[in-house]
């Protein structure tokens, strides 16, 4: 199978100072109290101190991994949230009734950031960080959106196409 030319391609990773901030402060209250365990003659290998370090060396190794993919061809988009899907997931162009970018606020739609269902009829969302987000609705009545910190040159890709006339 021959692929199509790539359009637009993004690659988004969570880079916002205050999650780095949240989980190297809970790494450190964490290696206090451990630290204050083993003074007071507690063992480092008991299920207290584990059950503690375990989550907080192993949140901020999946952050740093995360990452949010996506690829527009000409036969439709490709997008994959990386470690939670394990191959890309493919929306043909005529799978949707509407593709446009428009603007979002990930809290108060979607309670914040990550793979979320939003409230009401929103759908599900895919995002990294940013309020920008090229929102999908299936022919189903479905929605998707995936964040984007390129909106222009999405948009651009998307109005070449020219397969949404009436889209926003």
């Amino acid at each position: 199978m021959k692929k199509d030319q790539i359009l637009f391609e993004e690659s988004q990773r969570f880079t916002q100072w205050w999650i780095w901030a949240i989980i190297l402060g809970a790494i450190g209250v964490s290696l206090y109290a451990n630290m204050e365990t083993i003074q007071l003659g507690d063992s480092l290998f008991n299920w207290t101190n584990f059950s503690i370090i375990i989550p907080v060396f192993v949140i901020p190794t999946l952050f740093y991994f995360l990452t949010l993919k996506t690829r527009v061809e000409e036969n439709g988009i490709y997008v994959r949230f990386i470690p939670f899907h394990l191959k890309e997931i493919f929306i043909a162009w005529d799978q949707l009734d509407e593709c446009y970018i428009r603007t979002y606020s990930p809290l108060g739609e979607y309670g914040g950031w990550g793979i979320k269902y939003g409230l009401g009829c929103a759908g599900k969302v895919y995002n990294v960080s940013g309020n920008q987000g090229l929102q999908l609705v299936f022919k189903d009545g479905a929605r998707l959106l995936i964040g984007t910190k390129m909106p222009q040159e999405l948009q651009e890709v998307i109005n070449k196409l020219d397969l949404f006339p009436t889209s926003k």
